[in-house]
């Protein structure tokens, strides 16, 4: 019986650090912030921590050169063609 308790929590463990990692899950990621330049998977402007980064509402070019962190969410759908996950980033400090 014991057994299986431990086996039941590692499942229900697992089951929430999966959830925990899916697509529209809010990352923290910190760098140098760098623009992107040409890649074989051609998604994001710039990248940062090994993501590949987009942001509709903040310049991401004013901090380029500069040692960031960032906050955002996954966009569905990626990584794609061997490439890194990418942001949406919502705040940059």
């Amino acid at each position: 019986m014991k057994a299986f308790r431990i086996i039941l929590f590692v499942l229900v463990l697992s089951s929430l650090l999966q959830s925990c990692s899916k697509e529209g899950a809010r990352i923290e990621v910190s760098g140098v912030l760098q623009q992107q330049g040409i890649t074989t998977y051609q998604y994001g402007t710039h990248i940062c921590g090994g993501y590949a980064l987009r942001s509709n509402t903040i310049d991401l070019d004013v901090y380029v050169g500069q040692y960031v962190t960032v906050k955002g969410e996954k966009v569905p759908g990626y990584p794609v063609d061997g490439g890194p996950d990418y942001l949406e980033v919502e705040e940059v400090y």
